[in-house]
């Protein structure tokens, strides 16, 4: 095995890891942040639920593969190539990581294989296919997701006479609508408690179970989503040296998968606490609204090739649950995100470019 096959497989490994640092707490965040559960146990949750996904990706997300292996530089590979893009990629996922910025893996992979394509054969980009396959999923996907989860959540707030206030700090508490007899969870020190208002009977209580278990649900669905969405971007890309040199698709997968989970459970406490608690502080309900329309729309896209951020998606659904008051979003994370995303195809790119110059 040649020393740039070895470093491919490391790369491989590397962005795995980064994108699970930075990706799997993005469905489950809202558990953490509505204060139903520790952010660790979400983290594992959110690790469980996209392996499930990863290991269904081959199956089901074979549209998402061909896209990123010839949908966008038609050329034939090199394993210079590869190396290019992968260190492109991970490069700056890793380092929005340590920032506690949510980024995209999709927009670094496509600047990365633009850069790096750009000196492989600058005629060989399919340049016609990116607007209606990646810029435009990618750069809507926030606006849908907002749209969609603040309809959700003036329906639910109607019905219900208004939502619960959102909670602050360390010690959080999640106060019902006046009248509602609804439960309300208390966050203190790391520990869930529940207490219960006086107008508390059972018909109130096993509303909230079903709420509980439906936020539970969904956060899980966003995991598998995410799964699905993103592991065929990282096989495609690896495949390009590895597959020659005797790996089969299905290793790649589970070398991918096995480094997303340990990345989660290592790395992902940074980026899990800035969407829970720094978009908006949320409630039990706004959460699970946020994750219904993350995991719908990230599952969509999967499974119809179009690479939906997960970072957009459920950033957008994260804020639209506030509904129409916008004073409850953080306008300083909100800016700090947007100034990240628009980093991310340019600093991908010339990282991929200048490697690419190096070992080609």
């Amino acid at each position: 095995m040649s020393f740039t096959v070895v470093l491919v497989f490391t790369l491989v490994a590397a962005l795995a890891a980064a994108n699970g640092s930075n990706d799997v707490p993005k469905g489950v965040a809202t558990l953490a942040g509505a204060g139903v559960t520790k952010y660790r146990t979400a983290i594992i949750w959110g690790t469980v639920t996209t392996l499930i996904g990863c290991v269904c990706s081959l199956a089901l997300a074979d549209k998402m593969t061909k896209l990123f292996s010839k949908g966008i530089v038609t050329a034939p590979p090199t394993e210079a190539f590869a190396v290019a893009v992968l260190a492109g990629a991970v490069a700056w996922v890793a380092l929005a990581t340590v920032l506690r910025l949510p980024v995209s893996t999709t927009h670094a992979l496509i600047g990365a294989l633009l850069g790096a394509g750009m000196l492989l054969a600058s005629d060989s980009i399919a340049w016609s296919a990116i607007p209606q396959k990646l810029l435009i999923p990618l750069l809507t996907s926030i606006g849908v997701a907002y749209g969609i989860s603040l309809v959700l959540a003036l329906v639910v707030g109607r019905f219900t006479g208004g939502t619960a206030k959102p909670s602050s700090g360390t010690a959080r508490r999640q106060e019902p609508a006046a009248g509602s007899g609804e439960s309300s969870t208390v966050l203190a020190a790391g520990r869930v408690a529940t207490t219960t208002t006086e107008t508390t009977g059972p018909a109130v209580s096993r509303g909230h179970r079903v709420l509980t278990a439906a936020h539970w649900l969904t956060s899980g669905a966003t995991g598998f989503a995410r799964g699905l969405n993103d592991t065929p971007k990282i096989v495609a890309i690896g495949a390009f040296a590895l597959l020659p040199a005797g790996m089969t698709t299905w290793q790649i997968m589970l070398l991918v998968a096995g480094a997303m989970a340990v990345g989660s459970l290592t790395g992902g406490m940074r980026i899990a606490r800035r969407l829970g608690e720094g978009v908006i502080k949320m409630n039990h309900t706004e959460g699970f609204l946020a994750n219904l329309t993350t995991a719908t729309l990230v599952g969509l896209g999967a499974g119809y090739g179009l690479p939906m951020s997960t970072t957009h998606t459920s950033t957008g659904a994260i804020a639209g649950s506030a509904g129409p008051n916008l004073s409850r979003l953080s306008g300083k994370t909100l800016r700090h995100f947007l100034i990240a995303w628009l980093v991310t195809p340019p600093f991908a790119a010339a990282v991929a470019a200048v490697v690419f110059l190096l070992v080609r």
